[in-house]
């Protein structure tokens, strides 16, 4: 019979993985704790519509890459490609604004799109996202510019570049898009068959085309931070003396526009070395019109994501194991040994021990042999002999081998505080 294998382009996170995964997520909960962020959890479905008219129709993910079905009502639904829309939709919903003027949210979990699984990429990806809801101050995206870097350090993660550029506002954009246009009509052969469809729908988003030759007309296209309207350029000014007083480095990219169209103003990028073309941790920018255009009042609004899969992947170049608590494993022998094995075992996790045992009962050199495979620290043994005593011996596993402790017998009623005593000196408490 023909095995059933995972989708192409979703993988299983093994034990062995998530060791790494819920050490990273620590981490940065504890790092958007610093600056007050409160975390939100979205469903990951949502009707088709919200996506539409967030990311924006004629972008790349609601075109090719979501993944969208009918459901039993007729209704379409779609599993989210992205967090912020879903979040938006949230705060409209529970009318947020109402109960706080500012909402400092964040998200943690999988998204989905229909892309093309590379180093890094998957259909099923997971992300944290950060948003700030409620200031329009330029302070605001300095803010989440430094939370971003500030959960960045707090994984670990190193050798990145921050990219910074304004895509400007409903005033002046238009204008600029009209001579964005101009421009690439000029050049509409050297453009890709993808972008010369686009030039007319969506200018912007040539400029973010991967391939060389649409790379290349990118480069000498005029440039939006010299067609941005006086607030604009004075709010991205604020924002890069912001970013400076922090003494964060940053370089401006002129043809970085992001992929989604709710972008207004500040967009940022954080580039990790040795990722290949797909070197993006991190992203985002504010989006001032959004709540808007999804029926909320005029609420001014600045975040962004981060892909876990590809901090974790470049994390692993440097970082090491994470380190498992000490463990326990439990060895009896004899019919008379296990019920008393059962209370021992379930006294030490009472106490938050990490206790195993081999539930196969196989012979005493198998049980053994599992013991030593799984890194124990303390093996008990109870024996009937043991059991008759009411005592367990205790083999101490990282003991040198002529050691007073490398096997002695305990007491039941000692057993608990001997052993906590034992691991808490092993882990450096009290010191």
């Amino acid at each position: 019979m023909k095995t059933i294998q995972a989708i192409r382009g979703m993988r299983d996170i093994l034990p062995e993985q998530t060791g790494w995964w819920r050490r990273m997520e620590r981490q940065l909960y504890a790092a958007l704790a610093q600056f007050g962020y409160q975390e939100i959890r979205t469903p990951i479905l949502e009707p088709t519509e919200l996506f539409k008219r967030s990311i924006g129709e004629e972008t790349d993910i609601v075109e090719k890459e979501m993944y969208t079905f009918e459901d039993r009502d007729g209704s379409k639904l779609t599993l989210r490609p992205e967090g912020t829309a879903a979040v938006v939709r949230s705060y409209i919903e529970n009318s947020q604004w109402q109960k706080e003027p500012l909402s400092r949210w964040y998200y943690m979990g999988p998204m989905f799109r229909h892309e093309r699984p590379q180093k890094g990429r998957y259909r099923q990806f997971y992300q944290v996202g950060v948003e700030l809801l409620g200031a329009e101050a330029p302070a605001a995206d300095v803010e989440l510019i430094d939370v971003m870097l500030q959960c960045m350090g707090a994984i670990g993660l190193q050798g990145f570049t921050l990219e910074l550029n304004s895509l400007g506002c409903m005033s002046c954009r238009p204008s600029y898009r009209e001579k964005l246009q101009i421009f690439l009509k000029k050049n509409q052969e050297k453009l890709c068959d993808n972008c010369r469809r686009r030039m007319d729908t969506n200018p912007l988003r040539v400029l973010d085309c991967k391939v060389n030759t649409c790379r290349q007309v990118g480069e000498e296209a005029p440039k939006i931070l010299d067609h941005l309207c006086q607030d604009c350029g004075t709010h991205f000014q604020t924002v890069r003396e912001g970013i400076e007083a922090l003494s964060i480095a940053y370089h401006i990219n002129h043809r970085m526009v992001r992929g989604l169209d709710y972008y207004t103003r500040t967009t940022f990028e954080l580039l990790a070395d040795g990722l290949g073309a797909q070197n993006a941790v991190a992203a985002g920018g504010r989006y001032d019109g959004l709540v808007s255009a999804l029926g909320g009042s005029q609420m001014p609004a600045v975040g962004f994501a981060a892909g876990l899969d590809r901090i974790l992947l470049k994390l692993l170049e440097t970082l090491q194991k994470p380190e498992t608590p000490e463990s326990i494993f439990v060895v009896t022998r004899g019919p008379g040994a296990w019920p008393a094995g059962l209370a021992v075992m379930q006294n030490l996790r009472n106490k938050g021990l990490v206790v195993r045992s081999d539930v196969r009962q196989g012979s005493i050199k198998a049980q053994m042999k599992r013991a030593d495979k799984d890194g124990a620290r303390f093996v008990l043994v109870l024996g009937e002999d043991e059991v008759a005593e009411g005592a367990v011996t205790v083999k101490d596993m990282k003991a040198a081998p002529d050691s007073a402790d490398k096997q002695k017998k305990i007491a039941r009623d000692a057993l608990t505080s001997y052993l906590l005593e034992k691991l808490s000196v092993a882990n450096g408490v009290g010191k």
